[in-house]
């Protein structure tokens, strides 16, 4: 079982990316192909190579304007070979060498598994936040459990799972997207798991550095609705999320920008629409995350 590694880059953290490749060069029985995709960048030149005796490549790709996470993230599998996908963000890096192994031993063995959702650890303080626990029960980040979404940038995928249902929504550029693929791969019968022994690591930062954080956060989560799920199910989760999204943020800048997006969600093309069975919900219900929070 062949293992690819899909490392997305704006060409602006060049330490820290050659320690992201190096990371996946280096691991024990992997043999892995790593695929540098430059973001409407070119690759800055990498300082780590193939360990000599390895089978384990790196191959460029440079996207001709930056495209956003999703449809760089596809380019980067559309370049790969192997059974099994690592996305790995460049400003992270494996914990230990024995990642690789431990995927693929996983990949061969459950057949019905498409995502394992990797720990993500901060390497100075040791700690994990909330957020990069993928389910509502997060106290724990050393308990695994299914789950019913995923860290896009500290994951691994099957492939031919990943294709099956399209891939990541390009049209998303940033946000949710990985919940997307997620709900897409519960309704045709896959299995995702936060498995809390593969650990990356990866600098404490907050997702509102992002200057259009709220705004396409809000405007993905109805357009992650709008193609998933039953419309009595769209109602209950965008109501629920406007809820708390009006308990959490108090800032005017922050719910001004939330509500823009949330207007631009219902007003512009969400993509192909495809409800999700009442089937998949039950079990999205029974796995203690129903789609409507």
């Amino acid at each position: 079982m062949k293992i690819s590694c899909v490392i997305l880059t704006m060409g602006n953290r060049i330490p820290e990316l050659d320690r992201a490749v190096e990371s996946a060069l280096t691991q024990v029985d992997g043999d892995i192909e790593v695929v540098v995709v430059g973001n409407g960048v070119e690759v800055p030149p990498l300082s780590v190579e193939p360990q000599p005796g390895s089978s384990a490549t790196v191959k460029t790709v440079r996207l001709a304007h930056n495209v956003g996470i999703p449809e760089g993230r596809n380019r980067g599998v559309q370049e790969c070979s192997g059974d099994v996908v690592l996305f790995l963000d460049d400003d992270g890096w494996y914990a230990n060498d024995k990642v690789a192994a431990h995927v693929r031993e996983r990949f061969a063995a459950e057949p019905d598994l498409a995502v394992i959702s990797f720990r993500v650890m901060d390497p100075d303080a040791g700690v994990v936040q909330r957020r990069h626990v993928p389910r509502l029960r997060a106290g724990d980040p050393e308990r695994s459990s299914p789950v019913t979404t995923f860290l896009g940038g500290a994951c691994a995928i099957r492939r031919s799972a990943f294709l099956q249902v399209g891939g990541l929504p390009e049209k998303f550029f940033y946000a949710h997207e990985e919940t997307d693929l997620a709900w897409r791969l519960l309704g045709e019968g896959y299995r995702i798991e936060y498995d809390a022994e593969t650990v990356m690591f990866h600098p404490l930062v907050l997702p509102t550095r992002h200057a259009d954080f709220y705004r396409l956060n809000a405007r993905n989560r109805v357009w992650l609705a709008r193609r998933n799920l039953p419309w009595p199910l769209v109602l209950l989760y965008l109501g629920n999320w406007m809820l708390l999204t009006l308990l959490r943020d108090r800032s005017p800048f922050a719910l001004r920008a939330w509500f823009r997006g949330f207007a631009e969600g219902w007003r512009e093309p969400a993509g192909e629409r495809r409800p999700m069975a009442w089937r998949t919900a039950w079990r999205m219900l029974m796995l203690g995350r129903p789609p409507i929070v």
